[in-house]
């Protein structure tokens, strides 16, 4: 689908005055900023430096940040037209230009028409892609609601890999206190058989549904473990006869748009999506379909809702109430001129746990990037790694590196005001951790012991939800798809392409059959001597 919309002119950020100005200050005021000496200096800082979004509170104020440099920020963000990019990614132009595809995750879930008519404001691509959204949605809602009705399956498991599993594994995990309390739900990615193999034991295959998740349906790991799932089913009294009580067809369905290939395994269920929606910004679609499955359908529209709302905050808050794009700013600021390379996300939350490792995806993947949208190689670094654990546990591993190691590591708490419903008493210490924690960072504290010693002046900024219930999931989730997306319009890349995966990929498909075969032909002495290695008796 192409909406004709005109790509807008982009100017890279260290083309622009204000990244020079932006150097400047760093040079002159940035360097040596200390955070206890500006609160104390201004009053109002911590208004000045924080906001409500959607479902989401942001403390920014324990960050190395002045006005100054903040309006320098904003000011290099208008340079780079940023707003100009933004509104041509909601108008579904194809932004992702190298592969000439429009970027809609938005689309996903934003609301039904109220009526047939087009509004006048949507591109042809926007108004048809809307139509086929909702109904795909309804479609995979009815089938979700059918599968938490049904009471012989018990185990519902998700093969997928990426954007196929990451994102739904941590929904699910997120808001598991509002999951069927019928269905357990199983989440298999890593083409180690353990992984795949420790879920088998726990299952019956007339008591489980399988759901493979693979856009092509030739996702080399999810294809073996679909294939060893299928084997395992057959061995364990099933069939791939469609007419019989227990077949593959009715325990196997695919989120797939290759719906032949999905038939030739024996699958008839299937549920498709667009080649506009990123694997990394998947879990809106049918991928989410274990979402659906496990929190119902009303709450999976919550869900969209939350996220929707945070996506109209996106593409209409003035740039300096803009929460995406001051976060955004921020991680320009510390990447390119404090030279700060990773950010450690701490949710102090244990339904958050997985939230770290679906940032890393939609981050690195993203932002991973070395060269500019003309393929130029960049003077300069982009995305961070991105990193953590939950809170409290990050504490007694990492957190001493934070305090008192050589490089300065900024961190990023997020927090519940309201925790879960099992041993509620105990939400006020997690949350005193998470507040204790972003304190010290910032206050440090004296000792002529230097082992004692914490130098304090650590950047923080603070995430606060009210509860973690689906519209403020989705609404977090959505706030750092937009938040990656600002980075990279301002380091002038294209976040939306993910060549850097492709090439292991093809080496991979060389390998295997030398393992078996031992031709070592061609290869390099390093990769050589372990496959003769590996083919070694082993003693």
């Amino acid at each position: 689908m192409s909406s004709g919309h005109v790509l807008p002119t982009r100017t890279r950020c260290d083309r622009t005055p204000a990244w020079a100005q932006l150097q400047a200050h760093f040079e002159g005021a940035g360097r040596g900023f200390d955070l206890r000496g500006a609160f104390a200096a201004d009053a109002g800082r911590f208004e000045r430096f924080s906001q409500q979004a959607p479902h989401v509170f942001a403390d920014l104020s324990k960050n190395l940040i002045d006005a100054k440099a903040e309006a320098l920020l904003l000011q290099l963000a208008r340079e780079t037209g940023l707003e100009a990019y933004r509104d041509a990614m909601f108008a579904g132009a194809a932004i992702n230009h190298t592969e000439q595809r429009a970027v809609m995750h938005w689309l996903l879930r934003s609301p039904a028409p109220a009526h047939e008519d087009r509004p006048s404001s949507a591109t042809e691509t926007v108004a048809d892609g809307l139509r086929d959204v909702h109904a795909t949605l309804d479609a995979m809602l009815q089938l979700a609601e059918r599968v938490r009705a049904d009471d012989a399956i018990t185990d519902v498991v998700n093969i997928g890999i990426g954007g196929s599993d990451l994102g739904p594994s941590m929904a699910v995990k997120a808001l598991e206190e509002l999951c069927h309390p019928g269905k357990r739900m199983h989440f298999v990615s890593n083409v180690d058989g353990m992984e795949l193999g420790r879920v088998l034991r726990q299952l019956k295959p007339e008591s489980t549904l399988f759901l493979v998740a693979s856009k092509t349906f030739t996702t080399a790991e999810t294809m073996s473990n679909a294939h060893a799932a299928r084997e395992w089913f057959i061995a364990h009294g099933g069939s791939d006869d469609r007419s019989a009580k227990l077949s593959l067809s009715r325990h196997f369905y695919a989120l797939t748009t290759n719906v032949a290939a999905a038939a030739q395994f024996g699958i008839d269920t299937t549920l498709g999506f667009w080649d506009w929606v990123g694997g990394r910004y998947s879990l809106w679609s049918a991928i989410g379909l274990p979402i659906a499955i496990a929190i119902g359908a009303e709450q999976f529209r919550a869900l969209l809702a939350g996220a929707h709302a945070m996506d109209e905050h996106f593409r209409t808050a003035p740039l300096e109430a803009n929460l995406p794009v001051r976060l955004g700013l921020l991680d320009v600021w510390y990447r390119n001129f404090h030279g700060f390379s990773s950010r450690s996300v701490a949710p102090y939350s244990h339904g958050l746990r997985r939230l770290p490792a679906y940032l890393q995806q939609l981050e690195m993947e993203s932002n991973g990037k070395g060269v500019d949208a003309q393929g130029q190689p960049l003077p300069f670094a982009t995305s961070p790694v991105v990193w953590g654990e939950p809170g409290t546990n990050g504490q007694h591993a990492f957190f001493q590196m934070i305090h008192q190691g050589t490089d300065v590591i900024p961190v990023e708490f997020i927090a519940l005001r309201q925790g879960g419903a099992d041993l509620p008493a105990q939400h006020p210490r997690l949350l005193a951790n998470a507040l204790a924690q972003a304190r010290a960072l910032m206050l440090g504290k004296d000792s002529e012991d230097g082992h004692r010693h914490f130098s304090g002046n650590r950047p923080s900024s603070f995430l606060l939800l009210d509860r973690l219930d689906a519209a403020a999931l989705g609404a977090l989730i959505a706030l750092y798809e937009h938040r990656v997306f600002v980075t990279g319009a301002i380091w002038g890349i294209n976040s939306f392409d993910q060549w850097g995966v492709e090439l292991g990929k093809v080496l991979a498909k060389d390998l295997e059959p030398r393992l078996a075969s031992g031709d070592i032909e061609g290869l390099d002495a390093s990769t050589a001597g372990l496959l003769q290695r590996l083919r070694q008796p082993q003693g």
